[in-house]
């Protein structure tokens, strides 16, 4: 029927009278042959001619029946987790097909005002609807009421699923195969829009679930701390074998989350501070106030890797708060090596000649040995870089000093304060917290699965700090990726493995997106990096970055895009946009009369009706279309600009036997599973008693056997 300018889908399937006249003359020419004047031989060969053409017009038929019934109501989609299929060429994206003209075409059928009898539910379905409501209350009715409302195979007047939108979108199509886009695209990355509760979040579990069991590299950021997301990763880490190599970063479960310094790790100690510094606003006046909180926190963090000491957020602000004390450690690390033996007495002298009186009016509030210090420095032309970048700190008026940075300080008390300062300024050196510690290079190297649970909605602030700064240094491991592979400063132990594939999901990653971002996108896909993007709207995603432009350029770097349904049409029109121009056929019906002018002619009048088909071009697509997207669907470009539209099967967990039941059930999972990172490439067992955390052998120090979380998980309230 596709072979015809109009297909006429909308209409009586009167295929099925002619396959029914067909049948019954078969069936009469086998019974009783006489009754056609036929002989049993020819009989036998009209039967079967006619029952041939009965299932040839039967089919046509039911393809009609077929497709009118998609317009109203989809069949369910339901997947198992085991049975989401996995490729190492291909990424699944669920059941769908190609949209052509064709399905404009058809689409724009549907709107036409004689048709909706075929789109819309029928009055039995309508009636059963408002039942629902008007005996809900009623004795003796109500449970029609729930039976009516009941979506079961023995309910012909079951309510449609609660998805919402326009179910001819799919409908237009009865012939869906399964969706694969060609794996090597996701290194241009993935663009997922879709407003609330519309399916992000399970279209997320499906390509997670693909990387985990592909044995990719993958990261997840989840502002929100989605349970359900964690659980499935968890899960499919222990169907495919990968548990301990699962780890679990929650601000909003400290007590048993995996700990992370965000600047503890970094290729030039300059990205310490800017990854500190880029939290600040830079605009208008705050541009300086954020260059000088950049200077001092640079200073710092020389300062302690010189001292030998990892930087974190802890030691930053305390030695803002307070640069004496590491000028005057850095001071007696420095100058032994330096400086004449007698150094310490010189200085002992000078500080005992100091007063009130003579001391600098800058250094005023200073301790006595730091001006002394000071003039000792100064007076033996002592000079190193680190020591005079403390040296012009200290030198500071101290009430100045504490305006000019300001700035910084709520900041890094917001990330400095309570429990989470134990996750991500965590304490190498104490053995008795049994949580690991893990860092982006760790991951690569070991292929880990990483969830990040940034708890957005108890502090945003917080969550977009650290956030950024793990996208800092993933952008860092990126560059020491692409330039030396994962292998660099380690013993050649066989032939180099090759750059592992990194898959990125970042949830709502309009609340994560800065500066850091960007360079992740455009910069890291030669070091294996793939990022899939999840927001709202795209205005989201320019008002968070704040210069349209720049928000541009970040949507530039998405070659993909899926897009699910969306209420902004300046969102929807980001895909529609791209999208060419169709031609679509338009059956008009035209009819008329004409009086005959000649008097003497027999014939009076004339009439005529005929049919024309007119040809009008649209778009393939229109906003419209993707506002009305029922939930679970989406319409995807991929490999360069093929539109197709899809739906994601529903999660069916309920024989699911690796499923947990609750978050305190991973944390005790998690809790024997996990290994501390600082001695990753030990891979020799070790004996522990149940319960314990997997580790190097105890006489190393970050790689002790500790205790189980069993006492902390049991303070946790029980997640549903």
């Amino acid at each position: 029927m596709s072979r015809h300018p109009v297909e006429a889908l909308l209409r009586p399937p009167v295929e099925l009278w002619s396959a029914f006249v067909a049948g019954l003359s078969a069936v009469v020419a086998l019974a009783a042959p006489w009754a056609l004047m036929m002989t049993p031989a020819v009989a036998w060969v009209a039967a079967a001619v006619l029952g041939g053409f009965a299932l040839y017009r039967g089919r046509q038929g039911w393809h009609i029946l077929r497709y009118q019934r998609n317009l109203k109501r989809l069949p369910e989609y339901r997947l198992t987790a085991d049975r989401i299929p996995v490729s190492r060429r291909k990424l699944f994206l669920g059941l769908g097909f190609a949209w052509t003209q064709k399905h404009t075409q058809r689409l724009r059928d549907t709107i036409r005002p004689e048709v909706q009898r075929y789109i819309q539910a029928g009055a039995l379905h309508r009636w059963a609807r408002s039942r629902e409501v008007a005996w809900e209350h009623t004795p003796g009715l109500s449970w029609i009421a729930t039976r009516l409302g009941t979506r079961a195979w023995w309910n012909p007047l079951a309510p449609l699923p609660p998805v919402g939108g326009k179910p001819a979108l799919h409908g237009v199509e009865p012939e869906e195969s399964a969706v694969w886009m060609d794996i090597a695209e996701r290194v241009g990355h993935t663009l997922v829009l879709g407003t609330t509760r519309v399916g992000k979040t399970r279209l997320a579990e499906i390509l997670i679930t693909q990387d985990i069991r592909r044995g990719d590299v993958v990261i997840v950021f989840d502002p929100k701390g989605d349970a359900d997301l964690l659980r499935r990763m968890y899960a499919e880490c222990k169907r495919s074998g990968r548990e301990n190599e699962f780890y679990m970063f929650h601000l909003g479960h400290p007590d048993i989350s995996a700990r992370y310094n965000a600047i503890g790790a970094f290729n030039r100690i300059t990205e310490v501070a800017t990854r500190i510094a880029n939290q600040l606003p830079s605009e208008g006046n705050s541009a300086a106030f954020k260059e000088f909180a950049w200077r001092f926190s640079n200073i710092i963090a020389q300062a302690l890797v010189a001292l030998g000491r990892r930087p974190d957020y802890t030691q930053i602000v305390r030695h803002i708060t307070n640069i004496e004390s590491l000028f005057n450690d850095y001071c007696s690390h420095w100058l032994p090596k330096v400086a004449p033996r007698d150094w310490q007495q010189e200085v002992a002298a000078r500080e005992s000649r100091i007063n009130d009186k003579n001391v600098p009016f800058a250094m005023k509030g200073r301790s006595r040995r730091m001006v002394a210090l000071v003039q000792y420095l100064k007076d033996n032309a002592l000079y190193d870089p680190v020591a005079d970048g403390l040296r012009s700190a200290v030198e500071y008026d101290k009430t100045y000093f504490d305006k000019i940075v300001a700035s910084l300080l709520p900041l890094l008390e917001k990330l400095t304060t309570g429990k989470t300062a134990e996750l991500i300024s965590p304490d190498y050196f104490d053995i008795d917290d049994p949580r690991p510690i893990f860092d982006w290079m760790q991951v690569v190297r070991r292929k880990c699965v990483v969830y990040v649970g940034l708890d957005a909605l108890s502090d945003m602030t917080v969550a977009g700090a650290v956030g950024n700064s793990m996208f800092a240094d993933l952008v860092s491991v990126a560059g020491q990726v692409y330039k030396f592979g994962t292998e660099s400063g380690l013993p050649t132990l066989g032939p180099p493995t090759g750059t592992p594939t990194i898959s990125v999901h970042a949830d709502e990653f309009n609340e994560l997106i800065g500066d850091e971002f960007i360079p992740l996108l455009n910069k890291a896909g030669g070091a294996g990096f793939q990022v899939t993007a999840y927001t709202q709207t795209w205005s989201d995603v320019e008002a968070r970055i704040g210069n349209r432009a720049k928000a541009g350029q970040v949507a530039g770097n998405f070659n993909t895009l899926i897009m699910l349904r969306v209420k902004e049409f300046a969102t929807a029109e980001m895909l529609t946009e791209q999208l060419p121009q169709v031609e679509i056929f338009s059956l008009m019906q035209v009819s008329g009369t004409n009086d005959s002018a000649d008097p003497g002619s027999e014939q009076h009048f004339t009439s005529r009706n005929e049919d024309r088909i007119s040809v009008s071009e649209v778009p393939l697509l229109t906003p419209a279309d993707i506002v009305t997207l029922p939930k679970g669907q989406a319409f995807a470009l991929i490999e360069g600009g093929q539109l197709y539209k899809i739906r994601m099967p529903l999660p069916d967990t309920r024989k699911d036997p690796k499923m947990p039941a609750s978050l305190q059930q991973i944390a005790a999972e998690m809790s024997r599973r996990y290994s501390t990172g600082d001695h990753w490439w030990i891979t020799e067992p070790i004996s522990r008693a149940p319960g314990s955390i997997a580790g190097p052998a105890a006489s190393q120090p970050m790689g002790r056997s500790s205790p189980s979380l069993d006492g902390a998980i049991q303070t946790e309230a029980t997640e549903p």
